[in-house]
C-alpha cells in the first residue's frame, strides 16, 4: 500500500505536488468513489481513475533534454506554445523535473518516475546545478563573492554557491560566469546576478548533477543509461 499522491506520481500522470492537487480538486476516483484525502492508500488491485481515465504504472523512461530557448517546461500550454514534452518521442506521460525559464537553455531532465522527481526537487536534496550566464557589464571579484557566499532574495540569504568568471569582453562591456547552486528557486539566478547590478542576458544550464550537456546539440535528447538511473539515485539519498 501507499500514499495515492505517490501512487499517481508513479504512474506518471503527473508530479506528486500536482497529483495532490488533483486528488484536492476531486479529479481522482478509487473503486468508483471519489477520494479527496491526501492521506488515503492504494494498491496495484485497486481501479484508480482520474478525470474519466484509468491509470496504470508504466514504465519508467528518463530523458536528458538540451532545451532550447523559447519552450515551455510543462506538459501543455494554453497559449499555444512550444512545451518541452512536445521534444521527445514517447507514447508515456513524462513531466520535466523542475524547470528552466521560458527563455533558458540547457539540461533538463524530464521522466515518469515521481519517486526520483519528488527527491531530486525536494529543498533537502540539494543537487548540483551550474548555469553559463553572459551578463551585461564587467562582474568583479568581490561580486563574485557575494554570490558565492549568499545574498538575500525576498527576505531569504541564498545558500552557499560557487561562482567563476569564465569570460570578459571588454569591448562590449559584457562578462560569462559560470554560476553552481544547489536551490531552485524562481528566477534565482536572474534575480543574483540583478541584486549585484548585472543583468542577465543569456543563460544555459550546463550541468544537474553529475550529468552534463556531452555529445548534444540544441534540441536533442537521449534516454539516460541504467548507470545513470541508479546514480541519480544514490545522489539523493
Amino acid at each position: 500500500m501507499e500514499r495515492l499522491q505517490k501512487y499517481l506520481s508513479a504512474c506518471g500522470v503527473a508530479s506528486r505536488r500536482k497529483s495532490e492537487e488533483l486528488i484536492l480538486n476531486g479529479k481522482v476516483k478509487v473503486n468508483g468513489v471519489i477520494v479527496c484525502e491526501l492521506g488515503s492508500k492504494v494498491s496495484d488491485s485497486d481501479t484508480i481513475m482520474v478525470d474519466g481515465l484509468i491509470v496504470n504504472r508504466q514504465d519508467k523512461e528518463y530523458y536528458l533534454l538540451y532545451k532550447p530557448e523559447k519552450t515551455i517546461c510543462s506538459v501543455s500550454d494554453d497559449k499555444g506554445r512550444v512545451c518541452v514534452v512536445d521534444l521527445i518521442d514517447t507514447k508515456e506521460k513524462i513531466f520535466p523535473v523542475g524547470r528552466l525559464d521560458y527563455d533558458t537553455s540547457g539540461l533538463l531532465l524530464l521522466t515518469n518516475d515521481g519517486n526520483i522527481t519528488n527527491k531530486l526537487t525536494h529543498p533537502k536534496g540539494n543537487v548540483e546545478k551550474t548555469y553559463l550566464a553572459k551578463v551585461d557589464g564587467i562582474v568583479t571579484k568581490d561580486e563574485l563573492s557575494m554570490l558565492e557566499k549568499g545574498i538575500i532574495l525576498d527576505g531569504v540569504k541564498t545558500k552557499r554557491a560557487l561562482a567563476k568568471l569564465k569570460k570578459v569582453d571588454k569591448k562590449n562591456n559584457k562578462s560569462y560566469v559560470e554560476l553552481t547552486i544547489t536551490e531552485g528557486r524562481n528566477h534565482q539566478v536572474k534575480n543574483m546576478f540583478n541584486f549585484i547590478g548585472h543583468k542577465v542576458l543569456k543563460l544555459k544550464r550546463i550541468s544537474y548533477a553529475f550529468l552534463t550537456l556531452d555529445n548534444l546539440s540544441i534540441g536533442e535528447y537521449r534516454r539516460l543509461t541504467i548507470k545513470e538511473v541508479k546514480q541519480l539515485y544514490n545522489y539523493v539519498k
